[in-house]
């Protein structure tokens, strides 16, 4: 038996017997009493869980409770749900909340051993069907969007909505942080998909030479035009044109743009015969725009017209859960192309990964992890592959848990924020963390929590 197991359970023997049956049957096994410990390890830097064993009925958490957290955060996770106090109803919630079994205290051996190994064999199939599908996309040139957090599933799941519908798409976020990969997915997944998707950067060319690529030009229209050559609107008919970096058009070429979205024609340069587009939009743009409206460098009616379905796509920092899986992404990405076994990142490398702020986001991470592969000796990642820059970063604000902090110091931070954001009002932090009130109390004596004292 393969696998890294998380079991969760109040009874501490239950726990030690569990860990030693699992261990010599060659799992790697973590333990844990408090669920919103174990909660925090699966939001955590370290290994991903293959599975989890997760008791029904705990003091601090209820176990259907803790089973709707961990869906919510990791949906792909088989969890086996113990209890000591069957019941049908309790079984029939589990399994519509997503759990995968359910057994009941004492089970046999034989039991346990079988339920595990057909959970972990069924994960192991979904994730090779999962590398499969990314291969075939690499191949094919379509790079998938790859994620776990709920932050990013949530905008995901917004995107592929609107997949049915022609009306403009206009994509908010830093730079490097997947515009225009989710972009892609939209056009792949929508009925346009049989047709072109083209991306243009407005920022990449002179303000001639993008109107020139857009609207496309007639013979003669100006020096060097020595045959009509049609644009991006003409190429792209019946598909979808995305316009990265919208924000840098110059007024002009808003005008222009305004009146393919408004009438649904255009003019080549140097032509006088209107020419009919039929594209559906999608731009992109990591500027302000309602400020570059309010400053006068962007036509309000434009901006209407494009911001008619928004999707803000949170920098790196803020969904470091993202990172080992698009680490595992990129690792399979640069070994198939330098024709090379691919490497595996250490435990230490993904703790720097993890303290770094990513001012470049998931391109960034992509240009490192390339970079280390091609340095690294040995077939395993380490932090002396990383620049000095990202080996020796402070902890970014915005990441909420670290791998250099104990899960007993994760646990004191998320209580502490909790009370913070509620103003110790201790019966909303509760409900904010999912726990108890008087279980909030032990934690607060635990912790020797205290307000902080008005200045």
């Amino acid at each position: 038996m393969h696998g890294r197991i998380y079991i969760c359970d109040d009874e501490v023997g239950m726990l030690r017997y569990l860990k030693k049956m699992l261990a010599g049957w060659g799992a790697e096994v973590k333990t844990f009493e408090c669920p919103l410990t174990m909660l925090q390890a699966l939001r955590g830097n370290g290994p991903a869980a293959d599975l989890l064993l997760l008791d029904i009925r705990m003091a601090e958490m209820d176990g259907l409770e803790t089973l709707r957290q961990v869906r919510s955060l990791l949906p792909e996770l088989p969890v086996i749900m113990m209890t000591g106090h069957g019941s049908i109803e309790s079984a029939v919630e589990a399994m519509k909340l997503g759990a995968q079994n359910y057994l009941t205290k004492p089970f046999p051996q034989e039991q346990l051993r079988a339920v595990i190994e057909q959970s972990l064999q069924r994960r192991k199939l979904l994730e090779e069907n999962r590398n499969l599908k990314q291969k075939l996309n690499r191949e094919s040139g379509q790079q998938e969007v790859v994620f776990k957090s709920a932050l990013f599933a949530e905008i995901y799941d917004l995107a592929m909505r609107v997949t049915g519908v022609d009306s403009p798409l206009l994509i908010l976020g830093e730079s490097g942080c997947g515009k225009e990969l989710v972009a892609r997915d939209v056009h792949r997944h929508s009925p346009r998909s049989n047709a072109p998707f083209l991306a243009i950067n407005c920022a990449a060319l002179t303000e001639p030479l993008l109107e020139s690529q857009l609207f496309g030009h007639v013979r003669g229209a100006f020096t060097g035009a020595l045959q009509n050559r049609q644009g991006l609107l003409a190429a792209a008919e019946g598909g979808t044109l995305f316009l990265d970096e919208i924000g840098e058009l110059s007024p002009a070429l808003q005008a222009k743009l305004l009146r393919v979205l408004q009438q649904g024609e255009y003019l080549p340069v140097g032509s006088t015969r209107p020419r009919h587009a039929d594209v559906r939009f999608m731009a992109a743009t990591n500027r302000n725009l309602e400020e570059e409206v309010a400053a006068g460098r962007f036509r309000e009616d434009l901006y209407y017209r494009l911001n008619v379905i928004t999707l803000e796509l949170p920098p790196l920092r803020r969904r470091p859960e993202d990172i080992p899986p698009l680490v595992e992404h990129f690792l399979a990405k640069v070994a198939e192309r330098l024709g090379q076994p691919r490497k595996r990142a250490d435990r230490e490398f993904l703790t720097c990964l993890h303290r770094y702020g990513w001012p470049g986001n998931v391109r960034e991470l992509e240009n490192v992890i390339e970079r280390s592969v091609v340095l690294a000796r040995g077939d395993t990642l380490t932090p002396d592959l990383l620049p000095a820059k990202i080996r020796h970063a402070e902890v970014p604000p915005e990441a909420p848990f670290l791998e250099s902090y104990t899960l007993r110091d994760a646990e004191k931070l998320q209580i502490s924020r909790a009370l913070d954001k509620t103003g110790w009002n201790k019966s909303r932090a509760a409900e904010l963390l999912g726990i108890t009130r008087k279980t909030l109390d032990k934690k607060i004596r635990d912790f020797q929590l205290a307000p902080e004292k008005p200045r």
